[in-house]
């Protein structure tokens, strides 16, 4: 049976974006527009009266911006309302990324959007519907990815494909096969969002994904480190020192 189109509301105060996003709309077969508003505040009372599988929702608005309209809907939705309306972030700006994925967005698209960039993130609401209707499902308290900004995008980074994070200032760089990304986010605060089953936090300038520890040693002088499967060596803290040596225990 045939999954019937979502139900999309655009949320911009910019005339000239709500055109150029509805006409990307009307292109996307599965995708029904049932209504705009130019704030946020309008923009909750749709929410309410037409709940709307999808928001398209920008971020800088008077008065209510997007980030407050995210964050109301998380605050306040009940599961009697049925499912949550998936918000797909559409800025100018990237330096929201980090407090979009902690509100669960399903994606962050940057302007001037392209076609097969948004239709990408329909694809992924869909995905996301989908996950809330299979069976014994709880979400996890973990992310599960990040959305980093690179050249004129934000590129989605699976936490599955992260083997290595190091701090850089007020940023964090993310390694993975053989990429590096930087994302504006604080070590203490990545660390308490990672699955501590996947990382563990060596040093506090250094997360490493466990599978990637080929081995633990210290040198005459008592000071521990591991050592990666690509031969690198981390220095283990001593803050840390413990919750390494569990790895031996286990």
């Amino acid at each position: 049976m045939p999954t019937p189109p979502l139900k999309a509301l655009i949320v911009d105060d910019e005339p000239l974006a709500v055109e150029r996003m509805q006409t990307l709309c009307a292109d996307l077969a599965d995708v029904t527009l049932v209504g705009t508003a130019s704030d946020g505040s309008a923009a909750l009372q749709l929410v309410d009266s037409l709940s709307p599988d999808l928001i398209l929702l920008d971020i800088s608005m008077p008065d209510v911006d997007g980030m407050a309209v995210a964050r109301h809907i998380a605050r306040t939705w009940t599961h009697e309302n049925g499912l949550p309306p998936a918000i797909i972030f559409v800025t100018a700006f990237d330096g929201f990324a980090v407090e979009a994925f902690d509100l669960s967005a399903v994606d962050y698209l940057l302007k001037p959007v392209a076609a097969e960039r948004l239709a990408r993130a329909i694809d992924r609401v869909r995905a996301r519907r989908a996950g809330y209707a299979a069976p014994n499902t709880r979400p996890s308290p973990y992310v599960s990815e990040f959305w980093v900004p690179n050249r004129n995008e934000m590129v989605r980074v699976a936490v599955s494909d992260i083997d290595r994070i190091d701090a850089e200032r007020d940023y964090v760089r993310l390694h993975c096969a053989g990429r590096s990304f930087l994302l504006h986010h604080t070590m203490a605060g990545l660390d308490a969002r990672l699955d501590p089953d996947m990382f563990i936090r060596l040093h506090r300038s250094v997360i490493v994904r466990r599978g990637i520890i080929r081995s633990l040693g210290h040198d005459r002088a008592g000071a521990w480190h591991a050592e990666l499967t690509d031969g690198s060596i981390v220095r283990i803290g001593r803050t840390f020192l413990s919750a390494a040596k569990d790895i031996l225990r286990r």
